[in-house]
């Protein structure tokens, strides 16, 4: 707050304008700190009873060197015109009016009130290094290291290929081999048919061992067995007809007449 104002014997040079900071910062704190002397809520403060309070005060200061603190003048002129403005008609020409002012600087002084709570609040909370301490950070842990293993990159490669081989999906490929089709014996039992005369045996309407590929054992019995079906399909259609004297004997094959 401001000092007294200094004594008769003091020169006028050598008097100044003494501030007390602690918790005023300029005219809108000190504004604030007169509101509050109402004793009522800033929303439903006096304007006129706070400007009277501030030009109060300003005047127990004429004595010292206001220059010093121009803000505070620059309030006190306002101050002064907007109680100026409350206590004349209003002039509806003038804008803002009067009261519009007054609400502005209560709405000013509410949130300079909010700020400081807030700033308050804060201060008070606990603080790190004087009201609460954070836990010491743990020591470090020696780690020793043992290898129980060691290899060389080829065997680690081939461990790698052997799991990876164990992993893989098998793949059944079937060897291609060499057969007689159906359709190929049936073609061969139907033409030979329309040539022979007279029974023959089965075995005449295989291919001769000098044809392409006919030498090898395999085929000739692939060859026996589709000539076997074919000749079975010719005798359920009735283009051929079948016999045979007596088991495991020739099977005999002739044209149906």
């Amino acid at each position: 707050m401001l000092a007294s104002p200094p004594s008769d014997h003091a020169t006028p040079d050598k008097a100044a304008l003494h501030l007390d900071l602690n918790g005023w910062e300029g005219p809108l704190d000190l504004l604030l700190d007169l509101a509050r002397r109402q004793k009522v809520d800033l929303r439903t403060i006096s304007i006129l009873d706070l400007v009277d309070q501030y030009l109060a005060y300003i005047d127990r200061a004429g004595m010292m060197r206001l220059e010093l603190a121009a803000d505070y003048l620059v309030m006190a002129a306002w101050l002064a015109y907007l109680k100026s403005l409350l206590l004349l008609p209003h002039d509806p020409l003038v804008e803002p009016s009067p009261e519009e002012l007054a609400l502005r600087l209560q709405l000013r002084l509410q949130r300079l009130a909010a700020m400081r709570e807030s700033g308050a609040r804060l201060m008070a909370r606990d603080r790190l290094g004087r009201d609460v301490f954070a836990r010491g950070a743990p020591e470090g842990l020696r780690v020793d290291k043992r290898h129980r293993w060691t290899c060389e990159w080829f065997d680690l490669v081939a461990a790698y290929g052997q799991v990876k081989a164990r992993s893989q999906p098998v793949v059944h490929m079937v060897r291609e081999r060499p057969v007689m089709t159906l359709e190929s014996a049936l073609a061969r039992v139907s033409a030979l048919l329309g040539v022979a005369l007279d029974w023959l045996d089965l075995r005449a309407f295989l291919p001769a061992r000098s044809e392409a590929g006919f030498a090898d054992p395999q085929l000739r019995r692939s060859a026996l067995a589709s000539s076997f079906v074919a000749a079975l399909e010719l005798a359920k259609q009735g283009k051929a007809e079948m016999r045979q004297a007596e088991p495991f004997a020739p099977l005999m094959l002739r044209a149906a007449r």
